[in-house]
């Protein structure tokens, strides 16, 4: 359930009223004087119809930003009977979507300082054949964030927030590339660990390799991760994300300092395969679910 809260002038108040009283999903209406002729009025909402109150809440007039929604968690008493068997608590609100992806798609130091900590992470886990710290490094990687503002500013048809998340997301897959690079570069300054062998040995052989289950994992982690997003669950499933993009990205960063450039490129290939089939997925995701909403 929501908690739908709007500050309208007096004037408006009965006009929005019977807008709440004529809507299906929406509980508790109530109102309250705040002085200077404004009115706050306050109502429980299913989620969906979220949307569409928004909407006409902004074609009685009323400005965007004296109107809100916030998710409120009841708890009913132990015998309270459930007549519904499948719920419809998860319905999209495509508000709160596009909200969370115009944040997502900002640069912030913090998301800045995780990736280069997963690239560094990653470094380690390449140079030393070690998939438990690649593991490790995608736990810590937040490029799930931009990847799903990618899918919503092309969905909604925003090319300027794809576009900026875009940007976000290779300005931080730079600095993870770079960070495992640094990381390499002085690990063998003081000469540890000694390369005894090829980067692809040792269980990491798939890095450099473009196949059939290269589409299929970005695809299926693309779906995973929008989901996850819209349900608050992304730090659990981000790491479905991240395994698209950050063992290949420090990969590349460790190939070209020890002089395989040829894995190396194909690992930027690898990348780029794996980011397009998670947009691609992300995007039919929210395609979906907006078509069964309507």
């Amino acid at each position: 359930m929501l908690r739908l809260r709007a500050y309208i002038s007096s004037d408006r108040v009965p006009d929005a009223i019977g807008l709440l009283s004529r809507s299906d999903g929406v509980l508790h209406t109530m109102r309250a004087g705040t002085g200077a002729g404004v009115e706050l009025i306050t109502a429980d909402v299913e989620p969906r119809a979220a949307d569409a109150l928004l909407d006409s809440f902004h074609q009685l007039g009323v400005p965007d930003t004296e109107v809100s929604v916030e998710y409120e968690t009841t708890t009913n008493p132990a015998g309270t009977a459930r007549r519904r068997w499948l719920g419809t608590g998860d319905a999209l609100i495509w508000a709160d979507v596009v909200e969370s992806a115009r944040l997502n798609a900002q640069v912030f130091a913090r998301y800045m300082i995780y990736m280069v900590v997963a690239g560094v992470i990653a470094g380690f886990g390449v140079i030393n054949k070690s998939s438990i710290l690649i593991v490790g490094a995608m736990a810590v990687s937040p490029d799930i964030y931009p990847m799903s503002a990618i899918c919503v500013g092309l969905v909604d048809r925003r090319p300027l927030l794809a576009g900026r998340a875009l940007a976000t997301l290779s300005l931080g897959l730079v600095a993870t590339g770079v960070a495992a690079l640094v990381a390499t570069a002085l690990m063998r300054s003081v000469g540890y660990p000694a390369l005894q062998s090829e980067l692809g040995n040792g269980g990491l052989g798939v890095l450099p390799t473009i196949n059939a289950s290269t589409f299929i994992i970005a695809f299926a982690a693309g779906i995973a991760g929008m989901l996850a997003l819209e349900s608050r669950a992304s730090a659990a499933v981000g790491v479905a994300i991240s395994i698209t993009t950050i063992p290949a990205i420090s990969y590349v960063g460790v190939a070209l300092l020890v002089g395989q450039t040829h894995d190396g490129l194909i690992a930027v290939v690898v990348l780029c395969v794996n980011v397009l089939m998670v947009v691609v997925a992300g995007s039919l995701t929210l395609i979906v679910q907006r078509w069964i909403q309507r």
